[in-house]
């Protein structure tokens, strides 16, 4: 059984609050006719505090697709290489252990994929599989691990390398106006997430069946329009209500285990905003505490994309876990509108698998 071992997740060093961001939107769309609007949703969003990849005066700023992308290019190369040893050294694994590289990003373009440059630098074989997934935004870490438990399933003894490297901010379109846009400029950060899928031992979540739920004809509610200056994400005010459409997806594919998605033992998802996880704890009746570590990712990183679920699970097992063989539930949620679902397992030993203990 494939385990999901314990995520490397790093950010940039420059920061902004909530309180700088909400004063350069009074600054910079002073005359904004929904300037209240915008205000009021930015503050509704619980970011404290998000990391950016360079200065806010020159994030503000823009010189060009051409630019921007060449500094994500140099970011990513500059970044990912220390997230994934970090994560290898966790898995109790080397470069030349591994047998895929997943690689997660929707901030930047590069091809040949990044999976190339790594291969080259960092000891990986040439033999080593690349995946490059960048066009599921938001729920592109969950299917990362989805697709590294299928090739786990697959290739029983193979190993796979998962790289999430998002910079948000090199997104920032200065004519972008619409209350959407401005809400986003206030939501979205930055970070790299690395994690280890081991088709046999390590510790961490053993991962047990996965799944997808596409909602039918939303697929132009998150979207990029691709323009001379680069990406512009489109996002439509329906989008915070999508839980009601995919909470029962998430029920269903629980359902094909026998479990109870009302009462597991965790559940790590993606923080796009707080109405994401409110309404979750409606329509899966669980506690709100059960979703403490995405809204404490929420809080403190904002949304940081495909690295939101790495991020969460990585504070789940700085807290250790949960008992050993207890199921739980991760989800990331993205452009489709798509969720990627999957269950596991925690597991404290590399004993042989167990039953899932029940929960309550």
């Amino acid at each position: 059984m494939a385990t999901l071992c314990r995520p490397a997740v790093a950010v940039p060093e420059y920061v902004i609050t909530r309180e700088q961001t909400l004063d350069l939107a009074r600054e910079l769309h002073a005359d904004h006719p929904q300037l209240k609007l915008a205000l009021r949703l930015i503050a509704n969003t619980g970011v404290q505090t998000r990391h950016l990849v360079q200065p806010i005066e020159d994030t503000l700023r823009h010189p060009g697709f051409t630019v921007r992308n060449a500094r994500y290019e140099a970011e990513a190369k500059n970044r990912v290489p220390e997230a994934a040893l970090r994560a290898l050294a966790h898995a109790e694994l080397t470069p030349r252990d591994i047998d895929m590289i997943i690689y997660v990003s929707c901030t930047g373009f590069m091809m040949p994929s990044m999976t190339a440059w790594l291969i080259n630098t960092m000891g990986f074989r040439p033999e080593t599989r690349q995946l490059p997934i960048a066009q599921l935004g938001c729920a592109a870490g969950g299917a990362a691990i989805n697709r590294a438990h299928d090739f786990c399933t697959a290739y029983p003894r193979a190993n796979v390398l998962i790289l999430c490297c998002e910079f948000c901010s090199l997104l920032y379109q200065p004519t972008d106006l619409a209350v959407g846009n401005l809400l986003s400029n206030g939501l979205f950060g930055d970070a790299i997430a690395a994690a280890v899928v081991r088709g046999r031992g390590g510790k961490g979540v053993r991962l047990d069946h996965n799944g997808s739920h596409l909602v039918p004809d939303t697929e132009d509610w998150i979207s990029y329009a691709v323009r001379d200056t680069g990406f512009h994400f489109q996002l439509d005010k329906r989008v915070p209500g999508t839980m009601a459409d995919l909470a029962p997806a998430l029920r269903a594919l629980a359902e094909l285990r026998d479990w109870n998605v009302s009462d597991l033992a965790f559940y790590i998802v993606h923080a796009g905003g707080p109405r994401i996880l409110d309404d979750l704890c409606t329509h899966l009746n669980v506690p709100p505490e059960m979703f403490r570590y995405s809204r404490a990712t929420l809080t403190e990183r904002g949304n940081i994309a495909s690295a939101v679920v790495f991020d969460a699970l990585g504070r789940f097992f700085d807290d250790g876990g949960a008992d050993h063989a207890a199921p739980g539930l991760i989800a990331g949620f993205g452009p489709g509108i798509t969720a990627e679902i999957t269950l596991g397992t925690w597991s404290r030993t590399e004993e042989p698998d167990r039953p899932p203990v029940p929960v309550g």
